[in-house]
């Protein structure tokens, strides 16, 4: 005997009440904005007391996040020389190169030649140094512009770093150490502080259109940092961020409402996976990719500025216009509340082995008067107090000739003595902090180590460079690590 069957219904022979196609609808795009309108308040509130129930979850989020103590700067625009820049041809003017001029250089000076067999004696300074401003700071007349923002500026003479090489020097400067694994100085400020636009990116780094600078992309790593605190790469030529504009052919609503929807869904599947940063840091990445489509194509878009502004920047030169466009972008971003943002140049173009006065002289071409606007642009519009704008590289050059191939001399890698300087940001404005030796060789008094200088970046912008750790492996990894580090209090006004 066969068991008996249930009675299946015949569907098809009973058309749909209007009750069956409400039901269906929401299965699609129509019922996904037909739910959020209905039930989005309800169900966000929820979701907000669970999120805030849940102190981890904000470390998660670029929401703004209080300072240790009252800040100086609320975000930073770093001017990245990479290749470095040579301290005794711009800002350490050193007359005794000239009294030694061809001479041999000492055993303690040749030794630090990363070429000996190029040495082409002491070589003096092709350039020429004078006073500027009221302070009457020293500056080569290969920077003219930037000579004339001198009263603004703190220059640190005594800067050091541990290696020779533009790989290792370059991630020194970067994350503080000279490997690829730690996390990079934005990145560990986005980390301390978020941001005060949700719209934009934390870190946005600004690189060069000739191409990537040397260590690539691993110059804004977040490394063990969740991931929505790596730099975010943005072109100045062309779109500024890649597929940024959303379909025209979907109506804004329904794609409000699919975004309010993916990210309860979001939300939902990380409280379901705790204490996963990739996970975390791509949903983090996807939200902020929806809410730049508002934003992001406006602030970066500099075509509305003046005439008298373009051409404060050099916009209207084709020498400076490609520089001078990245720091007017800096400067609309750190005025729409990005928290830090990095101009890169390409490769290592400081880096001049050979031909000094060709090598440095296209460099200060390109560079010098941007950065003169950028200074004076954020100093006429109030922000120069709350940005702290910095200028240097990753090391500096030594002061012996290199000699190659019969073309004019150049100067070799010299990490262990350079300048960088720092503007805003509560600096004290025409200083000079430190001293190399007598020609510009070592660093001997006030040395500033490269964790000295992120200690007084971080210090800057109200964190403490000992508090500011992040949990990892039950250790507190922290940007200085176990070097000891201080900051450069003598350069604050």
């Amino acid at each position: 005997m066969k068991p008996s069957c249930p009675t299946v219904p015949n569907y098809r022979a009973t058309p749909p009440t209007r009750r069956d196609f409400f039901s269906r609808m929401i299965d699609g795009l129509h019922g996904t904005a037909l739910a959020t309108l209905l039930a989005g308040d309800v169900f966000s509130a929820n979701i907000a007391r669970a999120a805030s129930a849940d102190p981890a979850s904000h470390v998660y989020d670029l929401t703004p996040k209080p300072p240790h103590f009252k800040p100086r700067a609320k975000s930073v625009i770093f001017l990245f020389m990479n290749g470095g820049p040579s301290q005794v041809d711009t800002f350490d003017p050193k007359p005794a190169l000239n009294k030694y001029s061809g001479k041999t250089p000492t055993m303690d000076l040749a030794t630090d030649l990363a070429s000996p067999e190029a040495n082409g004696g002491i070589l003096p300074s092709p350039f020429k140094f004078a006073q500027h401003g009221k302070s009457g700071l020293w500056v080569s007349d290969l920077l003219p512009h930037t000579a004339e923002c001198v009263d603004d500026m703190a220059v640190i003479r005594s800067m050091y770093g541990e290696h020779f090489n533009h790989v290792q020097a370059l991630f020194l400067m970067q994350t503080g150490r000279t490997i690829a694994t730690k996390p990079c100085l934005g990145s560990w400020v986005t980390y301390g502080l978020g941001t005060e636009n949700q719209n934009l990116p934390a870190f946005v780094v600004l690189d060069d259109p000739k191409g990537f600078p040397v260590n690539g992309i691993a110059n804004w790593q977040s490394s063990f940092l969740p991931a929505l605190y790596q730099g975010t790469r943005v072109h100045s030529e062309g779109a500024p961020v890649l597929n940024l504009e959303p379909p025209s052919e979907i109506p804004t609503p329904i794609m409000e409402a699919e975004r309010a929807l993916l990210s309860r869904m979001d939300e939902a599947h990380r409280r379901a996976h705790p204490r996963e940063p990739d996970l975390d840091g791509r949903i983090a990445s996807y939200e902020l990719a929806a809410r730049m489509q508002l934003t992001a194509s406006q602030v970066l878009d500099v075509s509305k500025e003046s005439a008298a502004t373009k051409e404060l920047y050099g916009l209207d030169d084709p020498v400076t216009e490609s520089y001078g466009k990245r720091c007017l972008m800096a400067r609309r971003l750190v005025e729409s509340g990005v928290r830090f943002v990095q101009i890169l140049m390409e490769k290592i173009v400081w880096d001049s082995h050979s031909d000094i006065v060709g090598g440095h002289g296209q460099c200060c071409a390109r560079t010098d008067k941007p950065v003169a606007g950028l200074l004076k642009d954020l100093k006429q519009r109030g922000l120069l107090d709350e940005t702290l704008v910095i200028w240097g590289g990753e090391f500096g050059r030594m002061p012996v000739a290199q000699i190659a191939n019969g073309v004019p001399p150049g100067r070799d890698h010299g990490p262990s003595g350079f300048s960088i300087w720092m503007a805003g940001g509560g600096i004290k404005g025409g200083t000079v902090y430190g001293a190399t030796d007598e020609l510009g060789h070592k660093a001997v008094e006030n040395r500033v180590s490269v964790q000295d200088f992120h200690a007084t970046v971080l210090h800057s912008l109200g964190l403490n460079f000992r508090d500011l750790t992040y949990e990892r492996h039950s250790l507190k990894e922290r940007l200085t690590e176990q070097f000891p580090a201080r900051v450069v209090d003598e350069i604050f006004s």
